[in-house]
């Protein structure tokens, strides 16, 4: 009991210390880590009795509850609907389904489904060494789980984008059922508009796979993948979609293809991968959405103008920024190489003893093989710009980052210097401080 009881109190003890680490003393640059607003996160404190509560069942072709076969199911209903229905009006869209519980889900219901809708078990993807996720490969949920055959798309390593040309005749020769876009290491917007006509030749899906940059697209800032002729997106809600972790899928219901698709896709959530759809999230997600309805545009502006700017006064400063001549992105992500330096690992390792919190990762032209100590760098901008970070405090945090970089100064020294900067921003930008703000904001529109 002595060892139970140790064991509860470190475990106690590490949450707390997690809480004012990472959230007051760190600079967070994670590209995959969001940043809630205080309405979010009261709104995930007032959901407390929900966090317990099942709603297995169906959903109809609006994304609405059907059938649920629990009782207590009132409030739960509407809350669903709802949730639906506003992230339906911010992508202007008519088809969500907001009961995945994370972007890999998302992933597994739209590659099952459509995959059994198909009958077709091929896949073509952007290649796992150029950015895309784990979840697309045959290393991965795709290959080992849905087993899936996985065939790479064309990758101009130059470009830092799916190279067109060849992997139209990728498609061609191949004639998946699916080809999905998107990535993780994701700098640039994908051939949507210029691979769909001929994934149409082959009669297959397109699916983007947009965890990365769902908040970016909400602000109109990065591409439109329904308008550029993606057939279904799926996401995360928790990375530039600053809300909490979750996942989503988004379509438009055109015809009857759509429509089969559709049902296949619902069918794999609910209920061959789900049941309890952690229903605690959604009103929290959906003042994330109401955030990006109304702040979406300037946060996502802003958001890439941080990581452009960051690009351009470390390239100028000595760093190799992949993307130089063509703005080194336009996204919230940047990637670096920093073979110079020591490599990922040691710049990753050095800039998180000094609270500047990253990850080290593989470049489109890295061994593979090579994962313990990659190339380069990955560097998001989406923590700091909620919090108020503007183009001088970017590269005032880019002189903290080259002092550890190049070993002018030593991490313990610099950690100082931000644990001190990051106390300037103890605010969050582009959404509200209560659910009550929230409310007393949107009043105005009920008038």
């Amino acid at each position: 009991m002595e060892e139970f009881a140790k064991l509860f109190i470190d475990l106690v003890e590490a949450s707390r210390a997690h809480e004012q680490y990472r959230d007051l003393e760190c600079i967070n640059l994670i590209a995959s880590e969001g940043m809630k607003s205080p309405a979010v996160k009261e709104m995930l404190r007032l959901c407390m009795d929900l966090e317990s509560r099942y709603s297995e069942g169906e959903n109809d072709l609006q994304g609405h509850v059907k059938a649920r076969y629990y009782q207590g199911q009132k409030y739960i209903t509407i809350i669903e609907n709802c949730a639906a229905d506003l992230v339906k009006n911010l992508f202007n869209c008519n088809w969500t389904d907001v009961r995945l519980v994370s972007g890999t889900h998302a992933n597994l219901a739209t590659f099952k489904g459509l995959s059994t809708v198909t009958k077709n078990r091929k896949m073509v993807v952007a290649p796992l060494s150029c950015g895309a996720h784990i979840s697309h490969d045959y290393t991965g949920l795709a290959g080992q789980v849905l087993g899936l055959e996985i065939i790479n798309l064309a990758y101009d390593v130059e470009e830092l984008n799916i190279d067109v040309d060849r992997s139209a005749d990728i498609i061609r020769a191949a004639r998946p059922g699916l080809v999905t876009l998107g990535a993780s290491l994701f700098l640039f917007p994908h051939p949507v508009k210029e691979l769909k006509s001929v994934a149409e030749e082959v009669d297959a899906y397109v699916v983007y796979d947009a965890a990365h940059v769902l908040g970016l697209i909400a602000g109109g800032e990065f591409q439109d993948p329904l308008r550029e002729g993606a057939d279904f997106v799926t996401a995360s809600t928790h990375k530039t979609f600053p809300g909490p972790q979750g996942g989503l899928i988004l379509a438009e219901l055109k015809n009857s293809r759509m429509e089969e698709a559709i049902k296949g896709v619902q069918h794999t959530v609910f209920p061959l991968s789900t049941s309890n759809v952690h229903l605690a999230r959604l009103p929290a997600v959906s003042v994330a959405t109401i955030e990006l309805k109304l702040f979406g545009r300037e946060l996502a502006r802003q958001t890439v103008k941080n990581a452009q700017t960051a690009g351009q006064y470390l390239y100028e400063n000595g760093l190799k920024v992949l993307g130089e001549d063509k703005g080194f992105t336009r996204s919230h992500q940047l990637a670096v190489d920093v073979r110079e330096y020591g490599g990922g690992k040691r710049v990753a390792k050095d800039l998180e003893e000094a609270n500047i919190i990253l990850n080290r990762n593989l470049l489109p032209y890295d061994n593979q093989n090579n994962r313990e100590n990659p190339s380069g760098i990955r560097i998001g901008f989406q923590d700091v710009t909620r919090r108020g970070f503007k183009e001088s405090d970017i590269k005032y945090l880019c002189d903290l980052m080259l002092s550890v970089i190049k070993y002018k100064r030593k991490p313990q020294e610099v950690k100082e210097e931000v644990i001190a900067f990051k106390k300037q921003f103890n605010k969050v930008e582009y959404g509200f401080n209560s659910v009550e703000e929230a409310i007393k904001y949107l009043e105005k529109y009920l008038k």
